[in-house]
């Protein structure tokens, strides 16, 4: 058996394994979480709930850039435009989730997978004509995968992000490609929601603890196609964590973070139910001078323009918006319509999410990425 091959037979068993253990949250973890800090199983084990999410906490940093093991899901995510030398726009996407699935925490054994981590990384380009992109997926355990704790780091085998100094550094070698990135922060961090707690439904415990850095300063190199190339651009991380991110009546949601000329950033979302329609919606925007202000459920409308459907999955996406949030309002275009990802062999999910054009009266102001999950089929997490 081939390297390639077990690599391959381990992540499937991974993802039954993640499967099995999250499908198990529904008649454990749910019911633990709602009783005390700790509660005797039928079976003799003990399952440790979730942490909530409650209203009054302070976000603190450099802390809360790291893990947060109690929580049921985390990710950090980054997301930007890289400009080569020859002045070639690419978009390119890093994301690290930390899942804590519902077991028993007192089995003894070193394999019990206390944390899974899963990676995703992907590049866009005109030139590709479609999206490249690779995952993983791995237990934290014997130091192959881990989060820790305080501040942010990351990885999964030799794919990483880490804080190191005042920068963050990326570097990821997957099939296709390679990263090695570095993020430069221009801003301090934007607190999403009300200072740092976001809603995601009208039930108070429907939310996440979520702040971005937008304007982050990227250099580096990428390696494609066998070429190592320089580049420079600009990115924004979002840093989210929840033990109950989605209403129950959730099927997906839209999501715009937008990097404008100048220094202005907008972050906007909806979540959408089962017919498509809006049932909830945030935001806020940050003014180049630091000014913020946080978007109410109506102050945020996304309008579809344009769809394109996927000729691998049969999904149709709409790709192309008009986005009002709060006195703003723009048009989203994507840099290329082909950007969709099937991320089934780690977290069971295909969506949309790619580089995008923000442009008002057909001009450019800005760029970012959009993100639209759940149009195939009803997005679990």
């Amino acid at each position: 058996m081939t390297l390639h091959s077990r690599r391959l037979k381990t992540r499937r068993g991974l993802l039954a394994l993640l499967t099995s253990l999250l499908s198990g949250y529904a008649h454990a973890g749910e019911t633990a979480r709602r009783q005390s800090s700790e509660r005797l199983t039928d079976h003799g084990s003990r399952i440790t709930p979730f942490a909530q999410v409650v209203p009054g906490y302070r976000l603190r940093f450099p802390h809360d850039e790291g893990s947060h093991p109690t929580f049921r899901t985390e990710w950090w995510y980054i997301t930007g435009w890289l400009d080569t030398a020859a002045r070639t726009p690419l978009g390119f996407q890093i994301t690290f989730f930390r899942i804590r699935p519902a077991i028993d925490e007192n089995n003894p054994s070193t394999f019990t997978p206390r944390q899974i981590i899963i990676a995703h990384a992907a590049l866009s380009g005109v030139g590709h004509g479609k999206l490249l992109h690779d995952q993983r997926i791995a237990r934290a355990v014997l130091g192959l995968a881990g989060a820790e704790e305080g501040r942010t780091n990351v990885w999964i085998d030799d794919w990483s992000l880490a804080h190191e100094g005042s920068n963050y550094k990326a570097r990821i070698a997957s099939r296709d490609f390679v990263f090695d990135l570095s993020f430069a922060p221009t801003q301090l961090p934007l607190l999403q929601g009300n200072d740092g707690v976001s809603r995601k439904g009208p039930r108070p415990e429907s939310a996440s603890y979520y702040y971005s850095m937008p304007h982050l300063i990227v250099a580096g190199a990428v390696l494609e196609s066998g070429r190592r190339v320089q580049i420079q651009g600009s990115a924004w991380l979002d840093h989210e964590w929840s033990s109950s991110y989605m209403d129950e009546r959730a099927s997906g949601w839209d999501w715009i973070g937008i990097n404008f000329d100048g220094g202005g950033a907008l972050m906007a979302f909806r979540m959408r139910d089962r017919a498509g329609a809006t049932f909830w919606a945030g935001g806020s925007y940050r003014e180049p001078s630091g000014i913020r202000s946080a978007l109410a459920p109506d102050q945020v409308e996304f309008i579809p323009l344009r769809a394109w459907r996927s000729p691998r999955t049969g999904t149709t996406y709409p790709v192309a918006w008009r986005v009002r949030a709060g006195a703003i309002e723009v048009t989203i275009e994507p840099l290329m319509d082909d950007q969709e990802s099937d991320t089934r062999a780690s977290v069971g999910a295909v969506y949309w999410e790619g580089a995008v054009h923000a442009l008002r009266e057909r001009k450019p102001v800005g760029r970012g990425y959009l993100e639209l999950t759940g149009y195939g089929q009803p997005l679990r997490l």
